[in-house]
């Protein structure tokens, strides 16, 4: 029979393949202890403004004046566009007019007024592409870094990496669109083969943020406390006796998580203590604009709290409740883009108010983009488009007010300085303080990385 493994060998095991981090590190009480970077950091919180089901690019960021031109004729090109089999239609023009802004002169949709006031903050990519035309494993791959289930996410290495610097709350905080999650919901925030200590918590903007977290009426403090205490005791006897169980360890931090959580996550979600100027910048007396507001209202106060990385969901469900305007494009697009315009403009002023701007990073796009063409004949919807979209990425470390890379005259692929998923990954945790290729985890054997056994870059272009 195997020997129980020693607390050391336990972590040594836990912690997998972090190369770099010191011994101390290694041997903190928990999992989530804030860890040494690779060098030092640019930004010490990250927020992923995911815009489920895929902003079409030359309505947003990509201005495409050959559309005009072109307009209502067909394609004759060699673009693998579509899904599903659908039939390409004719070329679109947009209908919304692209500004130049700021002092850089970036140029940026009608849809967002409000976020054009922070051109020269952007660093909008125009070139990156990604391996599929399916929302299921393109949420994926933009969260995981893989189209396959069962990859730790974005946030997950961000926490086995770097850890958190409040102990009170998670150091990675999702929150969805209340019309429903992203396809394959958890699995874009899940811990994969890590220990579950790292896997995002969902956090709900409204109430309580988690379910069952406020302690039972009638329940005194000293008994919850003895009652934990006494679990916990149970769960270690356990641990010894299955030592290779191990997410064990992580569902002991869990309870002890949810318990320091109580006074600080509930604070977090009061909104209604921000002052009256506050709560209108962030649109939160508007129906359309409340709901993303207060999360991004929440997410300003989620950093002050010291959490590492959050990512705030717009569209849920299906089709049209999400950025996925097959069948009209239009509508579709001035409806989200309305509901979260105001909100991530208030988010960026707030930031730069409360000292937070130089080390907080921002990033904002889906899963892909969408055709230059008309999905069928004479239909203002967009099909998917995954050889060439934009997002972009403001905040510590980043160059703004400019336009990286480029797809063609139309729009259809990236052809200039072409941006992969995981290029974006890696410059992420690269801005965090990390360099991918040496942030791994032992898993079957090998050293697993977010981004991958094919060589990648970070996008120096976008660094400050």
């Amino acid at each position: 029979m195997n020997r129980p493994l020693t607390r050391r060998e336990y972590l040594m095991r836990a912690t997998g393949g972090f190369a770099g981090l010191a011994l101390a590190d290694l041997m903190a009480e928990s999992p989530l202890s804030e860890k040494r970077p690779h060098f030092p950091v640019k930004a010490k919180h990250c927020v992923f403004l995911f815009m489920n089901g895929g902003p079409s690019q030359v309505d947003t960021f990509d201005p495409k004046p050959a559309l005009k031109k072109y307009h209502g004729m067909p394609y004759h090109g060699d673009a693998k566009v579509g899904s599903n089999g659908r039939a390409v239609g004719h070329l679109m023009q947009s209908p919304f007019e692209f500004k130049k802004h700021g002092q850089s002169g970036l140029e940026i949709s009608s849809l967002f007024p409000h976020t054009a006031m922070h051109a020269d903050d952007l660093c909008v990519i125009r070139s990156m592409h990604a391996d599929t035309a399916a929302h299921a494993s393109g949420c994926l791959q933009m969260n995981t870094g893989s189209i396959f289930i069962g990859k730790p996410s974005l946030g997950s290495w961000l926490s086995y990496g770097l850890g958190t610097t409040n102990q009170n709350l998670p150091g990675f905080v999702v929150m969805t669109d209340p019309r429903g999650g992203p396809i394959g919901s958890a699995s874009n925030w899940t811990a994969g083969y890590m220990p579950a200590a790292y896997q995002g918590t969902l956090f709900r903007s409204g109430g309580s943020p988690l379910l069952d977290l406020a302690t039972p009426e009638g329940t005194s403090d000293r008994t919850q406390r003895r009652s934990l205490d006494l679990l916990k005791s149970l769960n270690e006897e356990h641990l010894k006796l299955h030592p290779d169980e191990t997410e064990l360890m992580s569902r002991i931090e869990s309870y002890e998580l949810a318990y320091r959580m109580q006074t600080e996550a509930m604070s977090v979600v009061d909104v209604d203590s921000e002052d009256a100027a506050t709560r209108e910048m962030y649109g939160l007396n508007d129906k359309r604009t409340a709901d993303f507001g207060r999360k991004c209202l929440i997410t300003r106060k989620l950093i002050e709290k010291g959490v590492r990385f959050i990512q705030i969901y717009s569209g849920g469900g299906h089709i049209e409740d999400t950025w996925d305007g097959h069948y009209d494009c239009i509508t579709n697009h001035t409806l989200h883009a309305g509901e979260t315009d105001q909100p991530i403009a208030a988010l960026i002023a707030d930031l730069k108010r409360t000292g937070l701007w130089d080390e907080t990073l921002l990033v904002w796009g889906g899963e892909f983009g969408r055709t230059p063409t008309s999905e069928g004949v004479g239909k203002p919807g967009r099909d998917h488009d995954w050889h060439g979209f934009s997002m972009w990425m403001a905040g510590a470390g980043v160059k703004g007010g400019q336009a990286i890379g480029a797809t063609d005259e139309l729009g259809f692929k990236a052809v200039e300085d072409r941006c992969h998923v995981s290029d974006l990954h890696a410059t992420i945790l690269h801005l965090m303080g990390i360099d991918h290729s040496r942030l791994s985890y032992l898993h079957q054997g090998l050293n697993q990385r977010l981004t991958g056994v094919e060589d990648r870059r970070v996008i120096t272009q976008a660094l400050a």
